[in-house]
């Protein structure tokens, strides 16, 4: 297929919505997409800056102090020691990873890419792109015996939903039997909030305790646009077994494929400062904090969302049934249609708005319950 053959855009269904929230007296309150509000962090703004002498072009590899950079991350942050720069590099953020793996790992007609039920519509993309089929499960039983790419999402996007050690061991052995590449989508990994994950690291496919050493088949991707305000950097990386990594390297070079010289020092910047990422999910805790009880008392269900920046919420309705009562509130959110077939009565709930936002549309779902 070619790209002209992809569906229209899906947020343009939701063009109406927009409309009628904005009439609301006090504004629209968006809650629909997960762009982050809050300003990119000094020591990563001024690394930036320092960096504006560009004159030559990046290496695809990225550079030897950035590589570095992540695999301490990685052993620092993730519980994942050991990595070595030959392990890892930078992506364009990682949206571009996510749609175009299938084409850099060469899959084709005939081959299946597995994909959580609750996705973003990206993996989806990636596998029509290059004429694979995508198959939506969340068990690892009855993933297809054509299966050559598996992705993960932990925590998940739009579900927040948090795989424990046991899941992905399990996926990780399964991934194996059918020869398949498992990537893990875990750019929310320094955002868990309930259960296990509130006093401990979401745990990674590249974990010791998952892999037990062995990185064979495995791609652990981040980015840093939500733990660091990174978004219009287009900040990211994917770490993994080493092979791999040097065929993604050699197909993103013929392919152009290289983050710009002053992000790679931006990114550095922001690997290696703990103090901005803790202070970033604290104000996020907080607006969940506000906002959760809010949704709750408003009469949804909240399904999953241990982890994220998402609250992943039902009120027995069709979606497009609580978009528009939530716009006649004031407030935007995601229906459950643009991720996936699976929940069509789900809407997407994100903590990417201000104190005042977040604050102002509790107050709205609190009104509408007295009313």
């Amino acid at each position: 297929m070619s790209v002209h053959d992809l569906a229209d855009y899906p947020w343009d269904a939701v063009a109406p919505y927009t409309a009628r929230a904005r009439q609301h007296p006090g504004g629209m309150v968006d809650l629909s997409i997960g762009s982050p509000v809050d300003p990119t962090p000094g020591v990563v703004a001024e690394a930036l800056r320092r960096a504006t002498d560009a004159h030559a072009y990046p290496q695809t590899v990225g550079t030897p102090a950035l590589r570095e950079a992540i695999a301490a991350w990685y052993g620092r942050r993730r519980g994942v020691p050991g990595l070595t720069p030959s392990q890892v590099i930078p992506t364009v953020g990682s949206k571009e990873l996510v749609a175009l793996l299938p084409l850099l790992l060469g899959l084709g007609t005939g081959d299946t890419v597995v994909h959580p039920r609750a996705a973003y519509p990206s993996y989806e993309v990636g596998a029509r792109l290059v004429g694979a089929q995508a198959f939506a499960s969340d068990d690892p039983d009855e993933w297809p015996t054509t299966t050559r790419l598996v992705w993960l999402n932990t925590p998940g996007n739009p579900d927040g939903r948090v795989l424990d050690v046991a899941e992905l061991r399990h996926a990780v052995e399964r991934a194996r039997e059918l020869g398949a590449v498992l990537a893990s989508d875990e750019c929310y990994a320094e955002l868990g909030w309930e259960g296990p994950w509130a006093d401990a690291p979401v745990p990674s496919i590249l974990d010791p305790r998952v892999a037990s050493g062995d990185l064979t088949g495995l791609l652990s991707v981040y980015s840093l646009s939500k733990q660091s305000n990174l978004a219009g950097y287009r900040a990211a990386f994917v770490a993994g077994e080493a092979d791999l990594i040097e065929r993604l390297v050699t197909t993103r070079k013929h392919l152009g494929l290289m983050v710009p010289g002053p992000v790679q020092a931006a990114m550095i910047a922001a690997l290696e400062d703990d103090a901005h990422v803790e202070h970033q999910r604290e104000l996020y805790r907080a607006r969940r904090d506000i906002l959760k009880p809010a949704v709750e008392a408003a009469g949804f269900r909240i399904d999953r969302s241990e982890g994220g920046l998402y609250l992943w919420a039902t009120a027995g309705e069709d979606a497009w049934e609580s978009l528009a009562r939530l716009a006649d509130l004031g407030i935007l959110a995601g229906p459950g249609h643009f991720y996936g077939s699976h929940f069509p009565q789900h809407v997407r709930f994100s903590l990417t708005a201000t104190d005042e936002r977040i604050a102002e549309a509790a107050r709205r779902l609190a009104a509408s319950v007295d009313a």
